[in-house]
């Protein structure tokens, strides 16, 4: 198993930002003492969810403050910035980090940040495969040109110039669908089960994808002395972030917005994922390894909104989980 952190730069209620952001790479820097392989960075933008709105800058500042540990963005949005810039941007982490970054892409969602980007809708809607295959062409170790409905220009060198191959968050059919046909892997979500892993991963084998690097998937983690305790923990923190934090999800339509049971998501996340004892935080990596054959895993460790507790959360999965799953 490679067992990574997944960090959404949360903001719980009383916290301001610039703590959140500073706090996140010492999280990343405890991560690689703790013995973690990855530290994995979320984008968000105009919200307390997640505060860091440029997963690139803040694993660039991340590679500087670290020697071992991989760095990847989980994910940087498609749809509200240009390709090849995202792709420069890349390059540069790759070779400044010596191999350590790792470029993980989204679609991203209906919010308000594509007309504050000007980006529009349509990017949203109908541009996700065209904006990936203008990355894919960037990240090919030439050059590359565009004449789609969304990018349209003549042959430039991308410099510097490297060869990547991004992981592609998927939520949706039609992402595995793109994924499988571009031969990338998937990182799956905190929000579903193994069963439903299972199924995505059925899918995207149905559209031919063989997956040469491996999938991802993403989980919740916290560990206490006992699972009540690890559980009960986060059923009382849990709340206090969502709540506001997903309310800033604002549609740029006049579409409803995203609502969801606060309450079922958390028992949920609790208990399907390593929450618990450092023995139940174990049979539950295990669990999903041997169901999915998932064998990349990144944890979610933010969830007490404490940094001391964040800190020993991560500290105590380096010590007691860690050694019996990595191999």
């Amino acid at each position: 198993m490679r067992i990574g952190i997944f960090l959404i730069v949360a903001q719980f209620p009383d916290q301001k930002s610039e703590h959140v952001l500073a706090n996140a790479l010492e999280l990343i820097v405890a991560a690689e003492e703790a013995g973690f392989a990855d530290a994995w960075i979320a984008e968000h933008h105009f919200m307390s969810y997640g505060v860091c709105p440029s997963a690139t800058t803040l694993a660039a500042v991340a590679i500087g403050r670290t020697s071992r540990i991989g760095v990847g963005t989980a994910v940087s949005v498609l749809s509200t910035q240009h390709p090849v810039a995202l792709a420069e941007q890349a390059a540069m982490l790759h070779h400044l980090s010596g191999g350590r970054f790792t470029l993980g892409v989204g679609r991203g969602g209906p919010w308000v940040d594509l007309e504050v980007f000007g980006t529009g809708l349509e990017r949203f809607e109908r541009g996700f495969e065209e904006s990936l295959d203008v990355l894919l062409g960037a990240l090919s170790g030439g050059r590359v040109s565009a004449a789609g409905e969304f990018f349209s220009f003549r042959e430039v060198p991308l410099v510097p110039p490297t060869r990547l191959r991004p992981v592609v968050a998927c939520t949706s059919p039609p992402t595995v669908e793109l994924a499988a046909t571009r031969d990338l892997p998937m990182l799956l979500g905190m929000h579903i089960d193994d069963q439903q892993k299972n199924s995505m991963i059925a899918m995207y084998e149905s559209h031919g994808g063989t997956a040469q690097a491996p999938h991802m998937a993403a989980a919740v983690a916290h560990v206490a002395d006992s699972t009540a305790e690890a559980r009960n923990d986060l059923k009382e923190s849990l709340p206090r972030w969502l709540k506001p934090g997903l309310a800033g999800y604002i549609p740029v339509d006049n579409r409803e917005p995203p609502s969801r049971d606060i309450s079922a998501y958390v028992d949920f996340l609790t208990s399907v994922h390593p929450v618990g004892s450092p023995d139940r935080c174990v049979e539950s990596i295990m669990r999903t390894s041997e169901a999915t054959g998932i064998q990349h895993l990144i944890l979610m460790v933010e969830g007490m909104g404490d940094h001391r507790r964040t800190l020993e959360n991560i500290h105590r999965l380096g010590a007691e989980v860690l050694p019996q799953v990595s191999g």
